[in-house]
């Protein structure tokens, strides 16, 4: 095993010893570990996804762990760089203070904050807001866009600092962060201390559920160690003094689970929402290592299908290029064999990616441009969950000719 990489033996959860591997897909690099053109000469080290199951609890969740110093702290994804995501943000900070009334100008705190965009819209309600995030140059960039950031990992440590300082949050946020850390009871744990009486932790994370059901395999990366469904999360939040009252599926991600937990005893009564996840959850059979096999074998499927699709696109002397350069895409790029002899460029809206290489096949990312100056016959959009909007976007594209191809959650031309 790489220095860079370690392995537990526990369940991050319950701490339970009996673990079964779930489903083992090819390794890759880190999923954001793209690579500037003087670096192109390094081989980029490859570490395992391996998916296991922790027969005490149900959760399902990595055990490879990979420095999060090394996934993080040169990070490369901003979420103001999607308008879909801006909206997002802003009607989740609509819902948020609509439903738990926090008092004007009280502090609300987002632990993985990126650039700030959730809590621009929390400020542009009249909320006080602080943001927590080890990306040394986003977190820089979102303080001189007026969002204080504090260029840190989240921690017990540092939640009692800021409640020294600060005083208490009313809100405490974690999106597409709260399945990112090994240490998941150290963030709980930091929560409870930060929280205020009657305060709430709301939480994104991909929904287990969403992932099974319509083979959203590419959501599993090194970053994502934990792959989370409700029943496993109650008796998690228990064991840390709080408890999980509330769960809402939304469609960001392909599909994700909202949850709100408080300190055990606080004033939000379980709302009925959570008995019928867990019911939902049994139904389609995350309580059993079959339904797993059975995804494994529709991602094989799904992978021989694009690979026929593209295989006679190329021997029909086709060009592809591919759309969007998400972390997910190195999952699929790998195991779907995507590499360079299939695409010829990637085209992403990022400005931060522009000019970059994707983590180990080192195909070239450039901007948006680029699909109508060199006019590839067909672009995978390697950004699917986004697939709706993009398309609409570019359909000067598909109107010179060009198709769209979207992997997931099935394969389509367009």
């Amino acid at each position: 095993m790489s220095e860079d990489c370690r392995r537990r033996d526990t369940c991050r959860l319950c701490g339970g010893e009996d673990l079964a591997l779930l489903l083992s897909l090819t390794p890759t690099p880190p999923a954001n570990a793209f690579v500037a053109d003087g670096a192109l000469g390094a081989k980029q080290a490859t570490f395992p996804l391996d998916v296991y199951f922790c027969n005490a609890c149900a959760h399902a969740q990595l055990l490879d762990i990979v420095d999060p110093g090394f996934l993080f702290e040169d990070y490369v994804y901003l979420s103001s760089t999607s308008p879909a995501f801006v909206q997002h943000f802003e009607n989740y900070a609509d819902t948020v203070v609509s439903r738990f009334e926090p008092a004007a100008g009280s502090l609300i705190v987002d632990i993985g904050s990126n650039d700030g965009t959730l809590l621009a819209a929390f400020m542009d309600l009249g909320f006080s807001v602080l943001g927590i995030d080890p990306a040394r140059d986003i977190a820089e960039r979102a303080a001189e866009a007026g969002i204080e950031t504090i260029a840190d990992f989240f921690s017990p440590e540092l939640a009692a600092d800021l409640r020294e300082r600060l005083g208490p949050a009313a809100i405490i946020t974690a999106n597409n962060v709260f399945a990112h850390a090994d240490d998941l009871r150290g963030i709980v744990d930091g929560v409870s201390c930060l929280l205020a009486p009657g305060g709430v932790f709301v939480f994104e994370v991909s929904y287990l559920a969403d992932v099974v059901e319509k083979t959203l395999f590419d959501t599993i990366y090194h970053e994502h160690l934990a792959y989370h469904s409700v029943k496993p999360l109650i008796g998690f939040f228990e064991r840390a003094g709080m408890e999980l009252f509330s769960a809402d599926r939304v469609d960001s991600h392909g599909g994700s689970l909202r949850g709100m937990a408080q300190r055990v005893g606080g004033p939000h009564q379980a709302d009925g929402t959570l008995t019928a996840l867990i019911e939902m959850e049994k139904s389609i059979g995350l309580d059993r290592i079959k339904t797993f096999i059975d995804f494994a074998a529709r991602i094989d499927r799904l992978g021989a299908d694009f690979r026929k699709l593209t295989s006679a696109i190329k021997a029909d002397d086709k060009t592809i290029a591919g759309f969007g350069a998400p972390a997910k895409a190195t999952t699929l790029m790998y195991q779907f064999g995507i590499g360079p002899e299939t695409v010829d460029f990637i085209v992403d809206d990022s400005p931060v990616k522009q000019g970059l290489f994707t983590p180990g096949h080192h195909i070239p990312i450039l901007p948006s441009d680029a699909l109508y100056e060199r006019r590839p016959d067909y672009a995978i959009v390697l950004a699917w969950n986004f697939a709706a909007s993009i398309m609409d976007k570019h359909s000067a594209f598909s109107d010179a000719g060009g198709h769209f191809i979207v992997p997931l959650p099935s394969l389509t031309v367009h």
